[in-house]
């Protein structure tokens, strides 16, 4: 019988793989039979990553990559087309994080965001484009958030960011049909991460855990999601079941949009 979700054989560049929700995805789409590249900042983990996915017999090949650095990119994403033969799924992960309103949000704060969140999209979305429509069409993930659609506190400059990579997944699911490529987005709440872990030791000391289980409430469900559960979701959406699928938006937030309303 087939299997269902499968990505076996499937090229899939994936940016910001190395922890977080991005090295989730590496490793569900290595498990789904994906042939993962992966660009990180950040070598050290990167390298663990690629190590964690080969002992699990997955294939995975990690990219020391600044991807604000266009041309750089269009290196990355031109060797690893030449290695692997195509490519078939595409996912804008990489993103920071960014606290304040427009008052205190500093003009070197708004072009390290740009930079990071939208640039860098910009030009995996550039490249990765071209080699998909040689490959025959494929999948684009674009990891949004649901302060792309809602005005949250003290987000003046990531909710900026997030909702240009919304748009831009309409943009080129609609320019792009006809080659066969999807273009999606996903929208996640509170996700525990390290990235949340930092944040909470940084800025509350000695008080991680109180202030964890404060912000795991404003989720109605009641907790953060796991980085697992949105690379699941991201598998589904690159496969083969999910092709019908094309200029969606789809929040995974234990009920934030929602229920909070």
């Amino acid at each position: 019988m087939k299997t269902i979700f499968s990505l076996k054989d499937k090229v899939a560049i994936v940016t910001g793989g190395g922890n977080g929700i991005g090295e989730s995805v590496c490793k569900v789409l290595a498990q789904q039979g994906a042939i993962v590249h992966f660009l990180d900042i950040d070598k050290e983990n990167g390298q663990r990553v690629e190590k964690d996915i080969q002992q699990e017999q997955g294939r995975a090949f990690f990219h020391h990559c600044d991807i604000t650095q266009h041309d750089n990119v269009g290196q990355i994403f031109e060797s690893s087309f030449q290695q692997s033969g195509s490519l078939d799924i595409l996912v804008n992960n990489a993103g920071i994080a960014h606290i304040g309103n427009v008052e205190n949000t500093t003009e070197d704060d708004m072009d390290r965001i740009y930079a990071v969140n939208i640039k860098s999209v910009y030009s995996c979305l550039h490249f990765g484009v071209r080699h998909m429509k040689k490959s025959g069409g494929g999948s684009i993930i674009n990891m949004a958030s649901v302060a792309s659609v809602i005005g949250l506190a003290d987000r003046f400059a990531y909710s900026m960011s997030k909702g240009a990579v919304y748009t831009m997944t309409f943009s080129i699911a609609k320019d792009y049909i006809d080659d066969n490529i999807r273009c999606n987005a996903i929208g996640p709440a509170r996700v525990h991460t390290p990235f949340v872990d930092g944040y909470l030791k940084n800025n509350y000391p000695g008080k991680e855990d109180e202030m964890f289980e404060k912000l795991s409430k404003t989720q109605p469900i009641g907790r953060m999601g796991q980085p697992s559960e949105i690379a699941h979701l991201v598998a589904y959406l690159c496969s083969d079941e999910a092709s019908f699928i094309t200029g969606s938006f789809y929040p995974i937030d234990g009920g934030f949009l929602t229920l909070n309303t």
